[in-house]
């Protein structure tokens, strides 16, 4: 099987040659270049570009690091020159005091420089691994040891379980270069439902864009990484959300008027123009209307630290990304998404921040004492209450902006890595899928064999036969996951794909169940009732039938496979069916010209079994079962 799979000569058929009968199927073609296109040497300009910045961020991480001994070892020096200066001027009283002042400065100084020299040290050790996983893609080296994004597994989803797209050496390993849970959500989102046809080409043109600049997606996951995966993003956008606490009209006034009528009646006190009483009045109204905001209060400032904190830390992802010069329409609207009111989220987040430090400056043992004549823990609530009014809502925005940069960066990222690999065509009107060289994302390219399959208009339905193992499942899965990666915005592996928006539908990897006493032909069936109720809706149904209704008889096959592909068919939906039964490909010479039988075949010499993957026109003839059989031991 290896020496096929190497064969890098492929031949390629489409479903209107098949329809034709064109004389020349079995022409080979190698992998061909078009002129102005990327060629096979872009491929190793950006392993080159890779190999350079591994090297790179090594050498610097390789003098990080010996700086951060060399510092561990002067930090120590310090410490023991504080020490003997100390044992100098307190013990035996040989120098003065303030010779103590210069070790100690040094070791402060030394202590802060070794802590930014720690910090560049796993920052380039970050950004060598950024580039190793770059390198491991290119190298098809990636399977098993990414982010397989098995929580997004669902088996009632029409085809996330039989296209591959999570799990291990899944799609989603292979895109997801994201860094945040909600990059992952927003990547996953987009595999899972196709976009809107106009939204797909913003998303093209922003991956365009993004392609080529490594520094913006390399920074973005090394401040990606510097995020825990604890924090509550959901948590987050619901503080900022939540109804205001605290009346921002009135009470907020009289908050601040309280403190300053208060202070006035001390001074007054202590200036011998009048008594206590004036203060003391002052005072127990000041502390009942305390008491009165109390719960309120506590409501507000309790949480702010630990949300002040979380945001803190997108701030540098969302500050690189108000930097970074977006010219491509949909970048641009996400960037604008940014902004509260013009002020960007940065500045935003920098004022909580100071907001919350002025509320913990009461913990000062010497404003502390102040603190409560000012009513200081009240003002900094009306403030924090402010702030989120203005910007709080804001926040589940900044998240979602941020998760659609990560995953745009992510299709950029599959988009500089396989520069052979062109963006689709979405055209408008449809069900159309016209694809030449269609191959599988997930094989090494060197490896992909190429089919060129045309759905849509008169043909709508193409049946493929031919023996085991002859290539039939894969080229719906390659039809399949081309199709997702064209309708979430990416390139697609193809020499050239025009596409309609299409929902995708497949029975694939239908499984019997034990614990829910489902067998494979009721699973079967009722995934196949519900690509019924998907065909009848928007957009149409591209549905992908994997020996269709094998598990029952040949009679009953026929009919109930005949009736459902009709109504499928009569819905607007395109497709391909696979089976073993001849009886079932007789169907297309019933639906012609909606319909087209196309076949794999094998080649059995001696004992070994070969095969070619090449697609051709009408119904297999040859089986390969009982051959398959005698080459294991079994006498038939």
């Amino acid at each position: 099987m290896d020496d096929v799979f190497g064969n890098l000569t492929r031949g390629r058929t489409t479903a209107r040659e098949v329809v034709r009968g064109a004389p020349n199927l079995a022409m080979a073609e190698s992998v061909h270049c078009r002129s102005g296109e990327p060629t096979p040497a872009d491929n190793f300009s950006r392993r080159a570009e890779y190999v350079r910045r591994l090297e790179a961020r090594r050498a610097r991480a390789a003098q990080q690091a010996r700086l951060h001994r060399m510092m561990a070892e002067a930090r120590l020096a310090a410490f023991l020159a504080i020490g003997l200066v100390a044992g100098l001027a307190f013990w035996a009283e040989r120098i003065a005091a303030y010779w103590l002042l210069a070790p100690v400065l040094l070791f402060v100084a030394l202590v802060i420089w070794h802590g930014r020299v720690r910090r560049t040290h796993r920052r380039m050790e970050r950004a060598a691994e950024f580039y190793e996983r770059g390198l491991a893609r290119l190298d098809n080296q990636w399977k098993g040891k990414g982010n397989a994004g098995v929580r997004f597994l669902d088996e009632h989803h029409p085809n996330a379980l039989d296209l591959d797209l999570f799990g291990s050496g899944s799609l989603f390993e292979l895109l997801c270069t994201v860094r945040t849970r909600k990059g992952e959500d927003t990547l996953a989102a987009w595999l899972l439902a196709p976009a809107p046809v106009d939204e797909v080409r913003g998303r093209q043109a922003a991956v365009a864009e993004l392609g080529p600049r490594l520094d913006l997606r390399e920074e973005l996951a090394l401040l990606g990484d510097e995020l825990p995966s604890a924090i509550d993003l959901a948590a987050l956008g619901a503080w900022g959300g939540a109804p205001a606490q605290l009346g921002l009209g009135w009470p907020r006034i009289v908050a601040a008027a309280l403190p300053v009528c208060t202070l006035t009646a001390l001074v007054a006190w202590w200036g011998g123009g009048i008594g206590s009483v004036p203060f003391l009045a002052a005072l127990a109204v000041q502390g009942g209307f305390a008491l009165w905001l109390l719960r309120r209060v506590c409501r507000v400032v309790q949480p702010v630290e630990k949300a002040a904190h979380d945001l803190a830390l997108f701030a540098g992802i969302l500050g690189r990304l108000e930097r970074e010069p977006l010219t491509a329409p949909y970048l641009r609207r996400l960037r604008e998404k940014l902004e509260t009111l013009g002020v960007p989220p940065s500045r935003r987040i920098a004022q909580l921040g100071r907001l919350v430090d002025w509320l913990t400056a009461q913990r000062n043992q010497f404003f502390a004492l102040f603190a409560p004549l000012l009513l200081w823990t009240t003002q900094m609530a009306f403030a924090i209450e402010a702030w989120r009014v203005t910007a709080g809502s804001a926040i589940t925005r900044w998240f979602d902006a941020v998760g659609e940069f990560e995953a745009l960066c992510a299709l950029a990222a599959y988009a500089y890595e396989n520069p052979l690999d062109p963006f689709p065509e979405i055209v408008s009107e449809g069900p159309c899928l016209a694809g030449e060289g269609l191959g599988h994302p997930l094989m090494p390219i060197n490896q992909c064999v190429r089919n060129d399959v045309d759905l849509g208009g008169q043909l709508r339905l193409l049946v493929v036969s031919g023996s085991n193992m002859s290539g039939k499942s894969t080229l719906l899965r390659t039809v399949g996951i081309n199709t997702v990666l064209a309708l979430a915005g990416a390139p697609v592996r193809a020499h050239r794909l025009r596409i309609s928006a299409l929902v995708i539908g497949a029975t694939l990897r239908i499984q019997d169940s034990l614990q829910a006493g489902r067998s494979r032909f009721y699973a079967e069936i009722m995934r196949v009732r519900q690509l019924l109720e998907m065909a009848k809706g928007s957009p149409p149904l591209l549905f992908l039938l994997d020996e269709f209704l094998l598990g029952t008889n040949s009679h009953d096959r026929r009919l109930g496979a005949e009736a459902v592909i009709r109504s499928l068919l009569d819905c607007g939906s395109i497709g391909l069916i696979t089976t073993h039964d001849l009886a079932l490909a007789e169907i297309a010479d019933r639906l012609v010209p909606r319909a087209a039988n196309v076949h794999f075949e094998d080649r059995f010499e001696g004992r070994r079994l070969s095969f070619d993957y090449r697609m051709r026109p009408g119904i297999v003839t040859t089986s390969n079962a009982l051959a398959l059989m005698r080459s294991v031991g079994i006498d038939v």
